[in-house]
């Protein structure tokens, strides 16, 4: 067990709950930083652009004259695979966060990453119209 020596029990205690708190602030970090992602991508040609919040939720939608010329059923197509390539860049972006915080090797890590991979899937026809990390600026 621990042994005989309480010295060496108490620093083992120490050293246990060191950890822990460690871990936990770690974890308090990620979530955080999760909490505060959001994803913005391009489509037809940047002619649409969406930003999604770090739920998948969206958040902004902006379309410039050039949607006019299209058809009703291409334009949802389009808004929607680009809603798709946006929600995708928050599983590459959660990817970097639980590396900076409690490691992707972690159980923690592996979660959550794994978590954000099967709800925001990368699109099976991924486009050169790519997501960028969100911002509170304009176009």
């Amino acid at each position: 067990m621990l042994g005989q020596d309480p010295d060496e029990a108490q620093e083992m205690l120490h050293s246990w709950t060191a950890q822990l708190s460690t871990r936990a602030q770690a974890a308090a970090d990620l979530s955080e930083r999760v909490a505060a992602l959001a994803a913005s991508a391009t489509g037809a040609d940047g002619a649409i652009r969406v930003t999604v919040a770090a739920s998948g939720a969206l958040t902004d939608l902006r379309m410039d004259d050039r949607v006019q010329r299209m058809r009703g059923s291409e334009l949802a197509s389009t808004i929607m695979a680009t809603v798709a390539r946006a929600q995708a860049g928050l599983t590459d972006q959660v990817n970097i966060a639980v590396q900076a915080t409690v490691g992707i090797d972690s159980e923690t890590g592996r979660a959550v990453a794994d978590t954000f991979a099967r709800r925001f899937p990368k699109p099976a026809d991924e486009q050169t119209d790519r997501w960028e990390r969100g911002t509170s600026s304009g176009w």
